[in-house]
């Protein structure tokens, strides 16, 4: 596990080594153990290393065999053992037992189809200097990132953080208005995009080919959902328990302290039940939670380790968590406003003090059916086949009529919420859904100049793409696919890569595996969910490893109290930073607007705890990185 930096260009100027080091250093946090680079007349690699694996040899830049080619590498290729023992029975001799080196004897022998080898997390940057061409890749579902940034004069630069292209001195800081504006609709910035111009994402899925100043970005992977196996119920549980086992044991691959995080929901649960299984030494686990007992679940992680015979630790988040706010700012370095990001910070840190390495449950809800949208999307098929007439006299009138909080969540608000999209189109629907600020939401806080100059962005049209692409037998299906491309990439990998990679805690995810991933799209919709039991049938696979108090219960997902936080300890914190004059003054949202938000939600008339989050984390990014 690692962190790359580097540069290349073929405008004749002179290659200096100094920046990629100051790249390099920016991301120590990332690879504290130990640097290295490679630095010749037209390219310079840097990285950062975490050991894990050949703890004395893996140090890289690693070459080949005839040193042509040099590779950075961050990540961690899980059948590297395999492939490794195919290479040498085909000639290929190496000097490390690193699995860094087998992706450079892989691509000597099959170029860009390498990737279709490796099992695992990766991003990595390789240098030929033959041809003098660099190609860039990055695993299949986005687990690990690259940035870069592709000059007018041809140089490419790239790395693991912003941090690291930052220090380069032909990065422009100009702001992407249009990254803004889908900011503020999902919580983070959607790939390709990023807050910065100059800067864009690698893609999950693609790798990109530098040559002679040009690129060429081609995607290689993603899930298919067209191809359905017939398969019982029974046979499914049984090959996915089988799956995730396997996936979870090669995980488990380390030559340091591991452990792994349990939320007490369906999908750490059974990977933590896994690890107990294929273990001989109690699971190391790692737990968080709230005071508000609302949004901890603590108390069914603690079932859960007991059930296993999992060491079992806890940490409470307090509302003094606005303390780490400035150290996030500065680690994701674009406005991320996704507040589990809080919790997710505290238990990496917390967990490093115990292990190096934590497995975690993420990506069984998108592959499996875990969130209650999913049901939603599917009540809004069943609900548009009744007539007209008949929904608004016997739905729509008496549900509008059901006293409702502007304060409080409840099913009745949900309902109201549910049928404010339900008539919508599917991708409207969806978008309504997702958002923090929704199109009629923004017209009424954009400023005038901001609202022109994002006049031709469209933010749904990222969800709109992959619902238009994705080739499944039904609205389930196309709504995973959606947010296996968009959701999971672009915030929920985000936070868990910047959070752990901050502490240098490596997290890995057994559901993330692609041969899992590829297995769930090939279920027929109704096994992954029962008419609106979303997770169906993980919940029935997971009933046979834990309590079932722990499976069959409302779905908490990582909440944070931010709403009780910024009516409290918080809210002197957020009236500074929302309502001073560099805000007011900055020119995306009306100062009125702004002031309404904070006044309503801390005199407790309304409810806009996501909005003012979203607000206040791109405002301190504002001051962070552009002021």
């Amino acid at each position: 596990m690692c962190g790359i930096t580097g540069f290349v260009k073929n405008d004749g100027s002179v290659v200096d080594r100094s920046i990629v080091e100051r790249m390099n250093a920016a991301i120590t946090h990332r690879g504290p153990d130990d640097d290295g680079f490679y630095v010749d007349e037209n390219a310079a690699l840097g990285m950062r290393r975490l050991s894990i694996i050949d703890l004395a040899g893996g140090k890289q830049p690693i070459h080949n065999a005839d040193r042509s080619k040099w590779i950075v590498y961050n990540g961690e290729i899980y059948n590297y053992q395999e492939l490794r023992k195919g290479l040498e029975e085909r000639g290929h001799e190496f000097y490390t037992n690193s699995d860094t080196e087998a992706i450079i004897h892989l691509f000597d022998e099959y170029g860009p189809d390498c990737l279709d080898h490796l099992r695992g997390m990766f991003a990595f940057a390789i240098w030929d200097t033959t041809d003098k061409s660099l190609f860039l890749a990055r695993d299949r579902v986005g687990k690990k990132p690259i940035l870069y940034s592709h000059q007018t004069n041809g140089e490419l630069i790239f790395g693991s953080e912003f941090q690291a292209l930052l220090q380069h001195p032909d990065i422009s800081r100009e702001v992407d208005l249009e990254a803004i504006d889908s900011y503020l609709s999902y919580l983070c910035i959607p790939a390709p995009l990023t807050a910065f111009k100059q800067i864009r994402k690698l893609e999950p899925g693609h790798w990109m080919r530098w040559k002679d100043g040009a690129v060429e970005t081609k995607r290689y992977w993603m899930p298919d959902f067209s191809k359905k196996i017939k398969i019982t119920e029974e046979e499914a549980i049984t090959e996915t328990t089988r799956i995730l086992r396997e996936s979870t044991k090669l995980r488990m691959i380390s030559e340091v302290p591991l452990g792994a995080f349990l939320s007490g929901g369906v999908d750490s649960s059974m990977v933590v039940a896994l690890m107990a299984q294929e273990s001989s030494q109690p699971v190391k686990t790692f737990s968080i939670g709230f005071e508000e007992q609302d949004f901890s679940e603590l108390k069914y992680a603690k079932i859960v380790a007991e059930h296993v015979g999992a060491e079992y630790n806890e940490f409470i988040v307090r509302p003094n968590a606005m303390e780490v706010l400035p150290t996030l700012v500065e680690h994701y370095g674009e406005p991320y406003a996704d507040s589990s990001a809080i919790p997710t910070y505290y238990v990496a840190k917390e967990t490093r003090k115990h292990v190096t390495v934590a497995l975690n449950g993420d990506g069984g809800d998108e592959s499996f059916a875990g969130y209650e949208r999913y049901a939603a999307m599917r009540m809004a098929e069943t609900y548009h086949r009744l007539p007209r007439p008949l929904r608004k006299a016997f739905i729509e009138t008496p549900v509008n009529l059901l006293p409702t909080s502007e304060i409080k969540r409840s099913r009745f608000r949900d309902a109201k919420r549910f049928l404010q999209a339900a008539n919508l189109p599917t991708t409207e629907r969806y978008f309504r859904w997702m958002s923090t600020f929704d199109r009629t939401a923004k017209s009424a806080i954009y400023t005038d100049d901001f609202s022109e100059a994002v006049s031709a962005a469209n933010a749904a049209g990222y969800l709109e793409t992959w619902f238009e692409k994705a080739n499944g037998t039904g609205m389930l299906d196309s709504t995973l696919l959606t947010d296996q491309m968009t959701y999971l990439p672009n915030d929920l990998l985000v936070k868990v890569d910047i959070a752990s990679m901050a502490n240098s805690l490596e997290a890995r995810s057994p559901f993330l595996d692609h041969k899992l991933i590829e297995f769930a799209a090939s279920l027929p919709e109704n096994l992954k969910m029962r008419r609106f039991e979303t997770k169906s049938l993980l919940k029935k696979a997971a009933a046979r490893l834990v309590p079932k108090e722990v499976i069959y219960r409302r779905k908490m997902g990582f909440g944070v109290p931010i709403g009780k936080w910024i009516r409290g300890e918080m809210k002197d914190f957020v009236r500074e930073i929302l309502l001073s004059e560099k805000s007011l003054k900055r020119g995306i949202v009306k100062p009125e607007m702004l002031e309404k938000y904070v006044n309503e939600h801390i005199n407790a008339e309304r409810d806009h705890s996501f909005q003012l989050w979203t607000l206040l984390m791109l405002e301190l990014w504002f001051q962070r990185f552009i002021d």
